[in-house]
């Protein structure tokens, strides 16, 4: 006969206690995603190769006997060891905050041949020929790592642009330990790796720009800049999305992160900082990038709006603020009666969802018939316009290509737009009216704030407007 039944409660603690003797499970060591079973994929962040067997909550790291190095009051700590250095290129050291801070280390992300290499090629040498200059007591004190290219590649490249200093060291490597020996060696105070991906170590499983090679590779460059002060500049790849490439972390570890980005059919590159300890994240570089190297443009307003001696109908000049920096952009609009039952909406540089948006608002708030035609809308010069203030100019722009009346040469129109046709309120009203007044423009229609438009320059009208046919009826008479 068999024994007694086994109650519910003890059948319960015997299943908790084989699951308490099991493996204590997984976790993934980008975001802590935890499973009871090994998987390839993160089902969280969706990393590959970053789940990891875990035990349970041990600390086995106890406190050291003695300190390298006593913590002292904040007071008493010389602030000048990071102080700005300088690159020499005006515009990186606008993104930065000032220039290079010694100790630091600087992500520079962006598309295949946006001129990340070149960009840094040029600070290397600039930094370098600095330093041989004011007689410093390390004058080649550079060193460029490149994994991607040999180095007579590099050499071609540098004489090109104009980049061939004295003070620079160049090294063809793509192994990690190789690269740390060249910089225990020359005790560079401005490191450059191009890039970051490329580099391996022989002691860590995998291959080349994997998740755990990436996190050994920054790990290991980030400590030896800590360590001897010395100023990293890692270049990234991204991804199809845009995304810097690589765990997450990466971006998280180091102290600056710039996204190089630039049309491949422009000369124009803009340069933004994404993360930065020790500036703001706000301010844009412009950068021309030419035959001969990379210059920056330290006014590149005039570079999206076209030059024309009559005024043309269809068009419309904006002011964006790129950052904290006002830019002027031009607008233009092309409508043409549909042969087609559908109209067709084509865009470029701007936002279709938006302009599709601004279309039926055109239609239902300010009575333009605007179903029956195909509309195409653009930007000049390949630029992007993101910002919603850029809305009054475009449906300014659409309005005068329907009633092919051109708006007047020396006017500039922003402000946000909405579904009910008002007109919204922006940032940086004032910014924007200088900008234009400093590039000769004399009349202004600005969304009404409840402060105003601040300080108006001398000769120079600005209307405020509430609603967009207020807008459309100052500029457009009826048809």
């Amino acid at each position: 006969m068999s024994g007694p039944p086994t109650s519910l409660g003890a059948m319960a603690t015997k299943t908790t206690a084989r699951t308490a003797s099991r493996a204590p499970g997984y976790r993934c060591a980008e975001c802590g995603w935890t499973t009871a079973k090994w998987v390839g994929r993160c089902g969280e962040c969706q990393e590959w190769g970053t789940v990891e067997e875990v035990g349970g909550a041990v600390a086995r790291t106890t406190a050291a006997a003695t300190v390298r190095e006593p913590a002292r009051q904040i007071a008493e700590i010389d602030a000048t060891e990071a102080a700005f250095l300088p690159t020499g290129v005006g515009e990186l050291d606008r993104v930065l905050g000032g220039g290079l801070v010694p100790g630091a280390v600087i992500l520079l992300a962006g598309e295949p041949g946006v001129g990340k290499s070149t960009l840094l090629l040029d600070v290397a040498a600039k930094v370098a020929s600095a330093g041989s200059a004011d007689g410093a007591a390390n004058p080649s004190g550079v060193l460029y790592v490149t994994g991607e290219e040999s180095a007579a590649q590099v050499k071609l490249r540098a004489e090109r642009i104009g980049a061939v200093a004295q003070g620079l060291f160049l090294s063809a490597e793509t192994d990690l330990a190789q690269a740390l020996g060249h910089v225990e060696k020359l005790e560079p105070r401005l490191l450059v790796v191009d890039s970051v991906q490329t580099l391996s170590s022989a002691e860590v499983e995998g291959s080349a720009g994997g998740v755990s090679q990436v996190r050994e590779v920054t790990a290991s460059l980030i400590a030896a800049a800590k360590r001897r002060n010395m100023t990293t500049l890692l270049v990234g790849h991204v991804t199809k999305e845009g995304s810097i490439a690589g765990p997450r972390f990466l971006e998280h570890l180091v102290d600056v992160v710039c996204q190089f980005e630039g049309e491949r059919h422009s000369r124009l590159r803009l340069l933004r900082a994404v993360k930065n300890r020790y500036g703001p994240t706000d301010e844009v570089g412009c950068f021309d990038l030419a035959e001969d190297g990379i210059a920056s443009v330290t006014d590149p307003s005039g570079l999206f709006v076209s030059r024309t001696r009559e005024p043309v109908s269809g068009t419309c000049i904006t002011v964006t603020l790129e950052g904290r920096r006002p830019l002027l952009a031009e607008v233009q609009s092309l409508l043409a009666e549909s042969a087609n039952g559908q109209p067709r909406r084509a865009t470029s540089g701007l936002d279709s969802s938006r302009v599709a948006m601004l279309l039926a608002v055109l239609q239902q708030r300010a009575g333009c018939v605007l179903h029956k035609d195909d509309s195409y809308v653009a930007t000049v010069g390949g630029v992007k316009l993101s910002e919603p203030a850029t809305d009054l100019a475009v449906a300014l722009a659409i309005a005068s290509a329907k009633t092919r009346q051109a708006l007047p040469q020396r006017l500039i129109a922003f402000g946000e737009v909405g579904l009910a046709g008002e007109v919204r309120p922006v940032p940086g009203i004032n910014r924007r009216i200088q900008e234009a007044h400093r590039l000769g423009f004399t009349h202004a229609i600005v969304p009404a704030s409840p402060t105003g438009p601040g300080e108006i320059p001398p000769g120079f009208s600005v209307r405020e407007v509430g609603h967009v046919a207020e807008a459309l009826g100052l500029l457009i008479a009826p048809s």
